[in-house]
Formats: C-alpha cells, structure tokens, sequence
C-alpha cells in the first residue's frame, strides 16, 4: 500500500472507492453537468471514472486557454462554478489566463490540475509546480488534495469559495497517485450561495440620500448580478426615474428598452453619459466594484470629490471602501438588495425627469450614421440587431472592434453579453462554444477581431465536434488595431509590430467543418448574415475591413495623424 494511501478497514470494500471516483461523485451532488477539459495523463482515473457519470457531459477542448474561457463563461451563466480539468505545468500554465479572467470578471471557477505523485514532489519532477504558489495571486483559494478521504471537504469548500461574497476561481491540484487511493468518504450536500439582506437602517439612510439628490445616477452590474437583480432593480429604478449606466461589459444588467437605461461606461462612452456621471451628486454603484476600466482610470466619477455622495452595493464586504471613499456601504446579495429597493415603500416618492432624458440620449448615441466605409461596422451590427433574435447571447475578446457591439447592439436577454473585463483576447470564440451547450435554443454570436480570433480560433474544432450552433464574426483590419491606435496616438507614422498577414477565415472555417463567406461591404455582409442565419451548425463570416476604419466613437488612423 502507498504510505499515503487511506486504510480501508476490514468489511467496508463495498463503501470504499477510488478518489477519481469519490471526486466525480462530489462534482454530481454539487450540480456539476459538465466539465471542459484538455485531457492529461497525470488525472487518467478522473476520465475513467467520468466514462461511467452520463450526468456529467464532457468537452474535450484543443488547448487550456480554450478550456478556462469556456468554464469562466459557464460559470459568468449558471451563477455555479464552470469546472475545468487540466495537466500539471503547460496545461496549467495555459489555463492561468482564465484563472485571471475569473478573478477579475467575478466568474464562479474550479480549475482541477493534475499534479505529479506525492512522492516525486520538490524534485522539480516532469512539469512539476508550485500550484498554490502559482495561481494564489490571481484566485481566491488554491490548494492541494493530498489524501482521498478529505475530498468532499474540499470539493464542498471550493464551491462554497467559488460562488460566495465576490465570485471567483478556485483551483485545485489532484496529485496522480492520490486519485487511486481509496477512500470511505461521502459527497458532502449541496452548497448553494448564500444570499444575505441589506441591513433596513442601511436601506432608509439610502433612500434619504435619493431623496435628498439633484442628480442622482446608477452604476450597475457586476459581482452576484442574475436576472432576480436585473429585475427588481429595473423596476425600481423606473418607479423613481433613476438613471442606470452599466459598468464595463456589464450591458445586460437592464433591459436596453427600459426608460432609465443610460447606456454604458466603459471604453468610448457617450459623451453626455460621462459628464452626466461627474455631474451627479450622487453615485449609487450596486454590484460593480467600480475597477479601472468602468472609471477610466479612477476619473468618472473622480476618486476624490467632496461635493458627491458614494453609495456602494457590493456582496463582499472587502470590496467596500477598497478605492473609493464611500459615505454609505451596503454589504448584501444583488438580488436580495434589488428586491428589498423595489418593494421599499417608506418615505417620500422620489420623481425624477433625468431618467427619460439619459435614456434618449443613449438612443441617439446608438443610432448610426452613415460613415463611407464599403464595409460600415455600425450598418453591420444594427442590421444584425433587426435580424437576430432579441435574446441573442453576444461573445467577444478583446479590442477595438468590439466598440461597435459595446455601442450599437442592444442586449436584450439575461445573460447575454460575455466578455472579458479584464481585457483578454481569445474569450469570444470559447465562450461562444460554451453558451451553445448552455443555451443550445438561444442564437450565440462570437464577434473577433483577426488577432483576437487566432489566440483561440482552434476552438472552432471542438465547436464542430460537439454540434454546437453559434455563428462567429470575424472583423479583419489586418493588424492588431488597439494597439496600432495607441501606437498612431504615441509614434504618429511609425508602425511597429503591428501589422499581420492574415489567412483566409472563410476557408479556415471550411477546413474545421464549418460554413463560411466573406464579406467586403456592408451589402456583402447582410446577405452573408442572411445566408447564415438560415443554416444551423458552425458559421463564420469573414469581414474585411479599412484600417482607417478603428473604432466605434469614429477614431481612424488618419484622424489620429491629424
């Protein structure tokens, strides 16, 4: 017997099961329907044991960059954390990326890594790490399951860390051998999120504060956000006339129909949304940790201002008073905050016009016009809006490209926006594949810029071997187009690195199975959408676009020379 392994007691054989299948059995009780993986031979008895768990479908993906997006995206769905299984060292290092993007999005995450046997440890054995070490900056916990028997503590554990306060990843190593001891434990039950009420007194000073404001603003969306809190928090908001701005890729938090939605912060908002925000005198933020992106670096609103008042709406009270100086903290579920604002009836009723004048302002700022490129991107992505269903779920990356979705689609359905706060490229394509499992009834979009698409194109492959049904778009301006911004912006006429030699995206998409078209005018690009939404399956249509052409708010290569 392995010095490590748990001694089985004379009469219990029956009771007694191997790790990989203790654990598989844990994943089950805790509601786990799938996991994405990339498989490795240092968890073999873990894909053993799944051969006999039907209740658990499992992805096999092309490289873990791909894997930890997809169960991030999972996760940012079901409000559960997406589980993902990698190998030790590449594998996990690959993976990392997701880790990243968990902790930052607040996305509910487990990722499992297979480690080297106990006994091979601080040798620096074959792709050996330091997990714990490695992956403790950019998680919420991360440990190391040495013995078989305490496996429901910490699968039980992880699940608990993963989905409570501030959502976020945990990652686990399984050492090799440990998954082959056997063990006596059971499941510990389900752990479900707990859902704590805002404190009466905090609610009452808020509204008085409300009810006391000239300009009041919402900032919303974020940690512990679901369709409970978009609900009562819209109903609320359109009760006092409250204007709502979503944070940073936080678009589906309100209904864009709804009479107070302001429109979104982020990069390249509204004009008149940005000065409407550090005209406010007072800044209610529920849910969104008000991060650098959602402020534009920490100046809408100012991080410093006597004259506003700050109220903060966070489920973990360690984010509370972290950057911005708050007057009234409120620790409390989203939904349970929502619905406590929504059925509140004490005081004055609060009436404000501002809502209705936010809202239309959003309106005109979503509206194209027209721009003379052959291919218009705002043409585009209205044309899609009028064709798609309302409840289309819309994924991306990152870069410029994006700006024309973040402006001009309306997102309607809950969830239906997923995509990297913190800026990742290679999300929008996983995460596509993973709404198309989770959602296989809803139409699911990957939007991706050339560069963005070739960090985690390869996941076309697993798309296509798993029936999914999403349609992807890629815009191609052959370059890294953020950076070239930035670029024009610091070293006008003096490109460095960033231009790229592109394939043709079509017939990569025909090479993996899929269907394909290009696009080179707008016209081109609507007939394309139309071929493509009449066809089920991988589609992918390939947008050829000017450089000139670089952003949403109408940033062009020339226009930064100027």
């Amino acid at each position: 017997m392995n010095s490590h392994q748990a001694p089985v007691t004379a009469g219990s054989g029956s009771s007694s099961r191997r790790g990989a299948d203790l654990l598989v059995e844990c994943l089950k009780v805790q509601g786990c329907e799938r996991i994405f993986t990339v498989p490795g031979e240092s968890f073999l008895p873990v894909l053993d044991a799944l051969l006999d768990s039907s209740e658990i479908d499992v992805v096999t993906c092309r490289q873990e960059g791909g894997v930890a997006f997809m169960a991030c995206a999972d996760g940012a769905m079901t409000a559960r954390p997406g589980v993902a299984f990698v190998t030790r060292g590449p594998g996990a290092t690959n993976a990392s990326i997701g880790v990243h993007v968990a902790h930052q999005d607040s996305q509910p995450l487990i990722l499992f890594v297979g480690d080297v046997a106990r006994e091979m440890r601080e040798r620096e054995g074959f792709q050996e790490i330091d997990f714990s070490a490695f992956f403790a900056p950019i998680c919420k916990w991360a440990a190391r399951i040495d013995h078989a028997e305490r496996i429901p503590e910490f699968i039980a554990r992880a699940y608990a860390t993963a989905i409570s306060g501030r959502p976020g990843p945990v990652v686990l190593a399984l050492p090799e051998d440990m998954l082959t001891d056997h063990a006596e434990a059971l499941p510990r039950p389900f752990v479900a999120r707990p859902a704590q009420a805002p404190c009466p007194d905090a609610m009452a000073a808020m509204m008085a504060l409300l009810q006391d404001a000239a300009s009041p603003l919402a900032i919303i969306g974020g940690a512990g956000w679901h369709a409970k809190a978009r609900q009562h928090f819209q109903l609320f908001a359109e009760r006092i006339g409250l204007p709502c701005a979503t944070a940073f890729r936080r678009q589906d938090a309100i209904s864009p129909t709804s009479p107070v939605y302001a429109g979104n912060l982020g990069y390249g908002p509204n004009p008149k949304l940005v000065e409407r925000v550090r005209n406010a005198d007072l800044i209610l933020a529920v849910g969104a940790r008000l991060g650098e992106a959602t402020t534009d670096g920490y100046s809408v609103p100012a991080l410093v201002d006597g004259a506003r008042k700050l109220v903060h709406v966070h489920p973990d009270p360690e984010e509370l008073h972290r950057v911005y100086e708050t007057d009234l903290a409120i620790c409390a579920d989203m939904g349970e905050f929502a619905e406590c604002a929504d059925l509140w009836d004490e005081g004055a009723v609060i009436d404000f016009d501002a809502g209705r004048e936010a809202h239309r302002e959003w309106e005109e700022w979503s509206t194209p016009v027209a721009s003379g490129h052959e291919l218009d991107l705002a043409r585009c992505v209205t044309f899609m809006r009028d064709t798609l269903p309302a409840d289309t779920i819309l994924c991306n990356g990152a870069g410029n490209y994006a700006g024309w979705w973040h402006r001009y689609w309306h997102y309607a359905g809950h969830p239906s926006q997923l995509a990297p706060t913190c800026g990742a490229m290679g999300y929008g394509v996983p995460a596509a594949v993973a709404a198309s499992l989770r959602f296989p009834e809803r139409m699911v979009v990957a939007v991706a810029g050339d560069g963005d698409f070739l960090m985690n194109g390869q996941e076309l492959a697993t798309a296509v071997q798993h029936d999914a049904d999403l349609l992807v778009v890629v815009v191609d301006n052959s370059a890294y187009g953020t950076i070239r911004m930035h670029q024009e912006r610091e070293f006008p006429t003096r490109v460095s690195a960033t231009d790229l030699k592109n394939p043709d995206f079509a017939k990569l998409a025909e090479s993996y199975g899929a269907w394909g078209a290009t696009a080179r005018t707008t016209e081109e690009f609507k007939d394309a959408l139309i071929a493509a939404k009449g066809r089920s399956g991988v589609r992918l249509i390939h947008c050829l676009i000017d450089i000139e052409q670089l952003a949403a708010s109408g940033a062009s290569v020339s226009g930064l020379r100027a």
